[in-house]
């Protein structure tokens, strides 16, 4: 029993459905804040297909250039079951590109950019077989704007062509959350980038201050949905404060450990899981 249950979750984790439920859960949050309601729809649909299609690709591409470590930590399951994620990819590509052509007009024309950055980030296109991700430094601020763009600006096309100060305001707080909880990531993944030869910020500033970025990261999350509460400009009430508050809470006490673990379950498991934490805890302190 123990056994189907490790690989039922390992599954759900390393097949890269839950990364995909978490991007839906993002793009859920958005709304709820913005619109008050929560439903699946063809957008739910794409972002969920085309995060799965996107990460399952990044698993099987980058397991060219991790070699050594195909026997150790998640890639060895990665590895195991590569020709189940490539299904995977498969699917999520075939449901992205259906539902794609369900989305609005304004947001056909905003994916074009995030999505030559995120096939960019997976695969290989530059000389020498570099994808983005390679590059020194900035593969962390790519995911932000990507995940920002597409949970953030996409919900808020759906419904109306006009960008407001309130809007932009979620955006930024969209992406300073998806930079904290993705700098523990480069404090695991050290020995690899160092093996692939790429410089991430825990390299070149160490340990102590990525965590203490972090830290900053989760306050302007704060401050930033401080700014779009009712005393302010008058968006966000007190309840969409405190679920925000008590997500980036929960979170920094994870990112306070992230050092004192390479295990994968805590990182594709738990920290990419702060984001479904903090829709959930919107929704809550909004029932």
């Amino acid at each position: 029993m123990k056994g189907l249950v490790q690989k039922i979750i390992n599954l759900i984790l390393f097949g890269n459905f839950w990364i995909a439920f978490c991007a839906v859960a993002m793009t859920w949050q958005t709304e709820l804040l913005l619109f008050g309601t929560v439903e699946w729809t063809p957008l739910t649909s794409f972002v969920f297909f085309s995060t799965l299609f996107l990460y399952a690709v990044h698993r099987i591409v980058g397991l060219v250039k991790v070699k050594p470590f195909l026997e150790k930590y998640r890639y060895a399951i990665i590895y195991r079951f590569r020709n189940h994620i490539k299904f995977y990819a498969f699917l999520g590509g075939v449901g992205a590109c259906y539902f794609f052509f369900q989305l609005s007009l304004a947001n056909q024309l905003l994916l074009v950019i995030p999505s030559i950055l995120s096939l960019g980030y997976v695969l290989p296109f530059v000389k020498g077989k570099k994808r983005l991700r390679d590059f020194d430094y900035i593969k962390i601020f790519l995911v932000a704007i990507v995940w920002g763009v597409i949970t953030v600006l996409m919900p808020i096309l759906e419904r109306t062509t006009t960008l407001e100060m309130r809007h932009l305001l979620i955006l930024l707080e969209r992406m300073f959350f998806i930079f904290a909880i993705t700098l523990p990531f480069d404090i695991r993944d050290l020995k690899i980038d160092a093996h692939i030869e790429v410089k991430t910020i825990p390299g070149m500033i160490g340990i102590k201050n990525t965590k203490q970025l972090a830290r900053f990261s989760l306050l302007m999350v704060v401050l930033l949905a401080v700014l779009n509460w009712n005393w302010f400009l008058g968006y966000y009430s007190f309840n969409n404060l405190l679920g925000i508050f008590f997500a980036c809470c929960t979170t920094l006490w994870l990112i306070e450990k992230s050092d004192k673990t390479d295990e994968d379950y805590f990182f594709t498991g738990l920290m990419d899981g702060t984001m479904i934490l903090q829709f959930l805890l919107v929704l809550f302190f909004n029932s």
